[in-house]
């Protein structure tokens, strides 16, 4: 289906119009009337019906009569053909028995900005005067955010994590967005949820050995939380590919939430404490070996004292103690010789 856009505008001269049709029915009653009343009850007649019939159908040529808005559009059908799109703001008039079509237009997505419909007061059981919104066919063209809710997927390594993300999107074929699809706004949004599935189980929450997130067939340092920018990027490229027959255009996404699921969120938190400490601990030692080898040798430098392999290794030994130790050593002080 392709989207054929109206351009005519000739609403407001439409309107002044049948504004003096039904000035004119109204003095053709009355003059109608007059003409009865002196006799020419003929003409009279004739003319008195033909004001009550145009004052009692003379409001369908108004229901012709469209306004649209900047960023709105109004998809027109005629007995169940498409005649065209209203996508230029203005005052129109198209046929009256035209009718809208919008079939996602109950639906409300997460921070969408959806047309809003015009108030309508309605009277409660109660007899409370309460205002409400009616349904309204017209498509938002607005740049539009849904924010999907957040999904449990199995990442790479079989890990689940908790992903949510924000996907910025508008319409820019309403033709398509109507008559392709049953409901565009579901339709995003279960695409939306179907391209994170498919490209979160592709990358590791964290860097791992071994595994190819690009598909070249060499592994490499791709991860959700590392390249959280080159994921919403694939994302975006998957869900445009799947809504192009909707008339729809992703601007962009973003990953707003991210992290593992409940139930091994407390595993995965000793993990990477474990990996800290041991990393911490390589660093000391690493530095503690140094210390040692520059002590002894300064001591061999500068002739300060000699000592046998034993006795080095006894230093070496107790250095390690006090530099690798969790608390403060307290030496023992010999004041005594050295053996």
């Amino acid at each position: 289906m392709k989207e054929q856009v109206l351009k005519a505008k000739a609403g407001m001269p439409r309107l002044i119009l049948f504004i003096l049709l039904y000035l004119a029915a109204i003095a053709l009653i009355i003059l109608g009337g007059v003409l009865i009343d002196r006799g020419a009850s003929g003409f009279g007649g004739l003319l008195l019906a033909v004001g009550i019939l145009w004052v009692l159908i003379g409001f369908i040529p108004f229901l012709g009569l469209k306004i649209i808005k900047p960023q709105e559009a109004l998809v027109l059908t005629l007995f169940g053909k498409y005649i065209g799109t209203l996508k230029d703001p203005g005052f129109y008039y198209v046929h009256p028995f035209a009718v809208a079509v919008n079939p996602a237009a109950k639906t409300r997505l997460g921070q969408s900005g959806d047309v809003e419909s015009s108030p309508k007061l309605t009277i409660s059981s109660a007899g409370n005067i309460m205002q409400t919104n009616g349904v309204n066919k017209k498509i938002s063209l607005k740049i539009m955010t849904l924010n999907n809710s957040k999904q449990k997927v199995n990442d790479a390594l079989g890990n689940p994590v908790e992903i949510g993300i924000a996907v910025m999107w508008r319409v820019v074929d309403t033709a398509k967005a109507v008559f392709n699809v049953d409901n565009y706004k579901e339709y995003l949004s279960l695409q939306c949820d179907s391209a994170v599935r498919n490209i979160v189980r592709i990358y590791p929450y964290d860097v791992a050995p071994g595994i190819d997130t690009t598909g070249d067939g060499e592994p490499d340092e791709g991860s959700l939380r590392g390249s959280s920018m080159i994921v919403a990027e694939r994302i975006r490229k998957e869900i445009q590919d799947k809504v192009e027959n909707a008339g729809l255009e992703i601007l962009e996404a973003r990953i707003t939430y991210l992290a593992y699921a409940p139930e091994i969120a407390a595993v995965m938190l000793q993990r990477q404490q474990a990996s800290a400490v041991i990393d911490a601990r390589k660093m000391i030692v690493d530095g503690a070996v140094s210390i040692v080898e520059m002590a002894l040798e300064k001591l061999n430098q500068n002739d300060v004292v000699k000592l046998d392999e034993e006795r080095k290794a006894a230093m070496v030994s107790n250095l390690l103690v006090i530099l690798c130790g969790n608390k403060d050593a307290q030496p023992v002080i010999n004041s005594g010789s050295l053996y």
